[in-house]
């Protein structure tokens, strides 16, 4: 352990599982205090369980205002401070825009888009007061190339990427950084589920020969939400294996 979040308390959505759950361990393992927040009460107080006595697991929709704002809560009230968020949670509900009915839009849109917004909005709040803070947004490789069947979830990660960049103009001077990630194929249960012929043919895409690890994508987490990056903000980092570069 180098503690590079020693004493730092962080939240982080979409916590309970795959990249979330990587990125809480990992940030973990360098000192951080850890507020998991998942749709999934269970899953995310067994995810925190596992991590330790510094880690919390709250239940919330990040869609709803009210529940994010909650969720910031728990840190400032249970660590003292709200140091990084990471605005991780998503869902997929893929289909041809032909076939994509306007609730599976509105859907992804809601949970990527708007939560990501909450997220920032109430963090930012919290964080200018302080004087400090370092938000991390996921996007995705899809909002840079848009994948077939994604009409909804290509236009959520490439919003994330605009709207990242506008926020870390608004707060820059307050001492808040905003940077985002785009990881391409990273190796997680979602992705696994890909019928073989998908996953064969994304691998041809990428000049490394293989998919991420969930890991490798919490890596690059740390680095901007810490003083390794203190001198970045409205920036996007690929995490792609080289693909679509």
């Amino acid at each position: 352990m180098t503690g590079l979040l020693n004493g730092k308390t962080a939240v982080i959505t979409g916590g309970a599982q795959g990249i979330g759950l990587a990125i809480a361990q990992r940030f973990a393992a360098e000192g951080a205090n850890i507020v998991l927040g998942d749709m999934n009460a269970e899953q995310v107080a067994s995810a925190a369980t596992s991590i330790g006595a510094e880690a919390v697991g709250v239940a919330a929709d990040v869609t709803k205002a009210d529940d994010v704002a909650a969720l910031l809560r728990t840190a400032v009230e249970t660590f003292g401070s709200l140091d990084v968020v990471v605005n991780n949670a998503g869902i997929t509900r893929d289909a041809t825009m032909r076939k994509m009915t306007e609730e599976q839009f509105d859907q992804v849109i809601d949970v990527h888009l708007k939560g990501t917004w909450l997220g920032m909005k109430l963090a930012a709040e919290i964080m200018r007061e302080q004087g400090s803070g370092a938000i991390v947004n996921m996007s995705s490789i899809s909002g840079k190339v848009g994948n077939f069947g994604q009409t909804n979830y290509a236009a959520a990660k490439a919003g994330i990427v605009a709207m990242s960049k506008a926020a870390a103009k608004e707060v820059a001077a307050k001492g808040v950084r905003i940077n985002a990630i785009q990881p391409g194929l990273i190796r997680t249960a979602m992705t696994e589920a890909m019928p073989q012929a998908a996953w064969d043919s994304k691998m041809t895409e990428i000049p490394m020969g293989r998919a991420g690890e969930p890991d490798e994508i919490a890596k690059v987490a740390l680095f901007l939400a810490s003083d390794l990056s203190s001198y970045m903000t409205g920036t996007v980092l690929e995490v792609t294996g080289g693909r679509y570069m």
